[in-house]
């Protein structure tokens, strides 16, 4: 990574503060959301995005693969490898769409609780490789 394309976080204790007063309460509501959309064809997309950002609503940490300049003025993506859209497709007919649901409710019950915590970050930004096999 050049020195240009440095990753901006917040301060982990913003993020902290965010998580406990904020992100745990808007992510539940937010996960919802996108599953009720996933259940329409017109919402799909909207829901599958929402999806792929629930790690920053819930914690506010910048998705893997976004840098931002160092004026602020752009972000660069960088792509990662994905498997073939056919596979991610059928995977998320059969499986995805359901146990998205189950393994984000997992996920929030274990955020709930001190020693689930971490357990529970984890599955919860692990969340749109579960929905969708998005790597």
């Amino acid at each position: 990574m050049k020195n240009s394309e440095r990753v901006k976080e917040l301060p982990f204790i913003l993020r902290a503060i965010w998580f406990f007063v904020f992100g745990w309460e808007i992510t539940a509501v937010w996960i919802l959301v996108a599953w009720v959309l996933n259940l329409t064809i017109i919402g799909l997309p909207l829901g599958l995005m929402m999806i792929d950002l629930v790690p920053q609503v819930l914690t506010l940490k910048a998705r893997s693969g976004v840098y931002v300049d160092e004026g602020g003025t752009g972000r660069r993506y960088v792509a990662t490898a994905q498997r073939p859209f056919v596979v991610r497709a059928i995977y998320f007919v059969l499986i995805g769409w359901w146990l998205s649901l189950v393994w984000s409710i997992v996920g929030f019950l274990l955020c709930l609780t001190i020693i689930g915590l971490p357990i529970g970050l984890v599955m919860l930004n692990r969340l749109p490789a579960v929905t969708t096999l998005q790597q």
